[in-house]
């Protein structure tokens, strides 16, 4: 992967292709994996190394500063896992404002807003189940349609955030929506970098919905995720290897 110059205010060559995912207490086993999984199936010649309190890469400044990306992947209870990021926040706060990518699936995309989180929306994630009009009122696994650039796509999804955007403070553009017309994944710029973020889980394989007794959508593909790593990498300006 290539950076254009001046997109960062490290050195392109200290930041390299190195993708970081989270994994430890603020994460549930299988999210980093899958995160990690689709990543290193990318088009950008990613390294994809897990980082976190057990892993042999400890998240803090100087690990982020070799990065491209750092994704926060899916996990449970976003107060305790606030509890276990909060002091992470001004770290990956200036990782994202100097040009890095965040990425965040479901708990990640809560924690990308400010209530608590790390505050790289212009605006807020909110508890889509509780929201006017959706179509599953519990935090249970389950499916939801989405429409995402324009065509009804069935995703699974577990208590997943909204994204309450806020046009006075900032761009933002919307990839996808829940069926009552609520942000469902986003993609906005944080100072010189990119945030994607999604509720829902566009990285599920088959088997988490099959584990847990739903019915497999038909046109289950990686293609959402893979839109969305690409939209992001892009919008950081880094250069498709392909060109």
């Amino acid at each position: 992967m290539r950076l254009r110059s001046g997109d960062r205010t490290r050195p392109a060559e200290a930041a390299g292709d190195l993708a970081l995912v989270y994994r430890g207490p603020a994460s549930t086993a299988g999210c980093p994996e899958a995160v990690a999984g689709a990543l290193a199936r990318s088009r950008w010649g990613l390294e994809v190394r897990f980082v976190g309190p057990k892993e042999e890469l400890r998240l803090g400044p100087d690990v982020l500063s070799r990065a491209a990306l750092y994704a926060q992947p899916g996990g449970g209870g976003l107060r305790r896992a606030w509890r276990k990021m909060e002091r992470h926040a001004p770290a990956l706060r200036s990782f994202v404002r100097s040009g890095g990518c965040y990425l965040g699936f479901c708990l990640g995309g809560y924690l990308a807003g400010e209530t608590p989180g790390f505050g790289l929306l212009p605006g807020d994630a909110d508890r889509w189940i509780s929201s006017p009009g959706a179509s599953v009122d519990h935090a249970r696994d389950a499916t939801v349609q989405v429409t995402w650039a324009g065509v009804r796509r069935e995703v699974y999804a577990q208590d997943p955030p909204w994204f309450d955007l806020d046009p006075a403070r900032g761009a933002a553009e919307v990839l996808a929506t829940y069926g009552n017309g609520l942000p469902a994944a986003v993609i906005t710029p944080f100072g010189s970098g990119a945030v994607g973020v999604v509720g829902p889980h566009p990285e599920a394989t088959a088997d988490w919905f099959s584990d847990v007794g739903l019915t497999v959508p038909g046109d289950l593909r990686a293609d959402l995720t893979q839109g969305l790593i690409d939209r992001v990498m892009a919008r950081s300006g880094a250069i498709d290897p392909r060109s």
